[in-house]
């Protein structure tokens, strides 16, 4: 059960991503994990080393991290310790969220984190890569 005093963008985000298989949520503070299984495919990140950003963290296709970041760095960047293994950070603290990105982002994060089985029922689900928005967001 989420509770009412919880950030409203961890609450969405929380909705969001409970809906794919088998996926639970740890709070630690202000922050939360999202894991399918043992795995973790995305953070809720509030404040993270005092940097006063609101974020989401997933994990990308390899280069699509550095890609979107240097794109996008007002909406993008690298998070701390985890960029390196393919990670990108959304800010949603940046005015009005596009969730329907964020979604897609999960989505995506969830299919190349979770065990085979889960992530096909997910892929799926997914447009095809080819099809992507005008404004070149994933």
């Amino acid at each position: 059960m989420v509770k009412s005093t919880e950030d409203p963008r961890l609450i969405r985000l929380t909705e969001v991503a409970l809906t794919l298989p088998e996926t639970t949520r740890q709070i630690y503070g202000s922050h939360a994990q999202f894991l399918v299984r043992k795995k973790t495919f995305a953070y809720f990140l509030n404040n993270h080393h005092d940097d006063g950003i609101v974020a989401v963290t997933c994990k990308v296709l390899p280069g699509d991290n550095k890609a979107l970041a240097e794109a996008q760095p007002g909406r993008f960047y690298l998070p701390a310790y985890i960029a390196s293994r393919g990670w990108i950070a959304l800010r949603l603290d940046m005015g009005k969220v596009d969730w329907e990105e964020v979604r897609e982002l999960l989505l995506g994060s969830y299919a190349l984190v979770a065990p085979k089985r889960l992530a096909e029922q997910v892929r799926e689900a997914m447009p095809p890569p080819h099809i992507r928005p005008k404004n070149g967001r994933m």
